[in-house]
């Protein structure tokens, strides 16, 4: 297959083409997105995997489901 063209790295009989440097620079950028991507996640929702919090109090944010602090229900508006 491969036509003797260019630098190769031999190692045990196996003969490998050098990566090209746009193939090195895209692999560590993409891995690097990768990184960030789950130190963000954690940083986020690293508690309620760990099970230190509930799933549905990691963030903290109220959605109006109609309850109040109290625990008491609202009712609907009407029309």
């Amino acid at each position: 297959m491969a036509g003797g063209h260019g630098h190769e790295i031999s190692y045990g009989g196996l003969s490998l083409h050098a990566p090209k440097r746009w193939h090195t620079l895209t692999g560590k950028a993409m891995g690097a997105v990768m990184w960030f991507w789950i130190f963000y996640r954690a940083k986020q929702d690293g508690a309620a995997l760990l099970g230190l919090r509930h799933p549905w109090e990691a963030h903290g944010h109220a959605h109006g489901h109609g309850h109040q602090e109290g625990g008491q229900h609202l009712e609907p508006a009407k029309h």
